[in-house]
């Protein structure tokens, strides 16, 4: 187990009496919605604190509309060294009552160790030896995030009564979508054109990683499978996915493409009412199966370990049984499509 350190008497969290607090998070998208939970634990421990986020543009709109922050800050990778010193000026500026680091990178680190030399170290939370609550578990770089993420606020201090410690992990929610946002149409699955029963393919992933992108041919024979139950198969993603998207429709013209279209809300949205989701090891599908959706993830033996990264959703099935997803068969998949219930057996 790990063990807060730091210099001098035993660091205390300052909980309720906190009034400055600030919440580190640069990337990436899997990783910034695994961490919600965290961020929700931050928020009730420090319920009266003004709570800020350094994160980095992507996540500007989608953290201003979530309920954990007061503020937030887009500069967390700033680009050259004046751009550097006015970040770590305004931070040093702040006087943050703690600092917890959820991104726990060498950037992160650095930004620490600039602070507690310039005067009194701030109480931090995350991977640094002279961290006040440093999470030095050795096994840490293993962790699923979620996992890491409550050992670390376990050390800080952010675990009352022992609400997790040694049972589940705060969970990321994604339930603050639609209550915040209001009933408005671009969050209706007609806004697209789409109509009842649907589902979701998500065949992004790293572009550098071929061996965690399962086959084009692969992902249309299941949406013809998938459109035949009566399904309409929808195909949602980013810029990198276009060409995929656009062989996807070629092959099977049942599919609908909303790549580019969605933005984070309208993923969440979408999720909660789609029958299921299929995807590779990426974020949108950390959303869809945080937003309810029944999942089929879709991991590389050789790329990841799903025990580190996997979706989380309530109804997840892991998918690892090949090398490469390029070994992985249509009929692999298949099998967790009927095990979810939706082909018959």
């Amino acid at each position: 187990m790990s063990s807060a350190r730091g210099s001098g008497a035993s660091p205390v969290n300052p909980g309720a009496k906190a009034k400055e607090v600030l919440v580190i998070k640069l990337s990436a998208l899997g990783d910034f919605v695994l961490a919600l939970g965290a961020m929700r634990a931050v928020r009730e421990f420090h319920p009266s604190a003004r709570i800020t986020l350094l994160t980095t543009p992507p996540y500007e709109e989608f953290a201003k509309t979530c309920p954990y922050f007061d503020v937030v800050e887009t500069d967390g990778r700033p680009e050259g060294l004046k751009a550097t010193n006015a970040l770590l000026s305004r931070l040093r500026k702040a006087k943050y009552d703690i600092i917890y680091d959820f991104q726990t990178s060498g950037r992160t680190r650095n930004y620490y160790s600039v602070l507690s030399r310039a005067g009194k170290a701030p109480l931090w939370s995350g991977h640094h030896e002279k961290a006040a609550f440093f999470h030095d578990n050795p096994a840490r770089a293993g962790m699923h995030s979620i996992d890491r993420l409550a050992e670390q606020l376990e050390v800080a201090g952010v675990a009352p009564q022992g609400r997790w410690l040694g049972k589940s992990a705060p969970f990321p929610d994604l339930g603050w979508v639609r209550p915040k946002l209001g009933d408005t149409p671009r969050l209706s699955p007609a806004y697209f054109g789409i109509q009842k029963p649907y589902m979701l393919l998500i065949p992004g992933a790293s572009e550098h990683r071929e061996a965690k992108r399962w086959p084009i041919e692969n992902y249309a024979e299941l949406a013809r499978r998938i459109a035949d139950l009566g399904i309409t198969p929808v195909v949602i993603g980013g810029k990198a996915e276009s060409a995929i998207a656009q062989e996807l429709v070629k092959r099977e013209p049942r599919v609908k493409n909303l790549v580019t279209r969605t933005d984070l809300f309208q993923i969440v949205a979408l999720a909660e009412t789609a029958v299921f989701v299929v995807g590779n090891d990426t974020g949108p599908m950390h959303m869809a199966t945080l937003a309810g959706a029944p999942g089929i993830a879709l991991f590389a033996l050789t790329e990841s370990n799903p025990d580190h990264s996997a979706p989380r959703g309530p109804r997840t099935v892991i998918v690892n049984s090949a090398p490469t997803l390029k070994e992985l068969s249509v009929d692999d998949v298949w099998q967790s499509v009927r095990a979810l219930g939706i082909a018959p057996v």
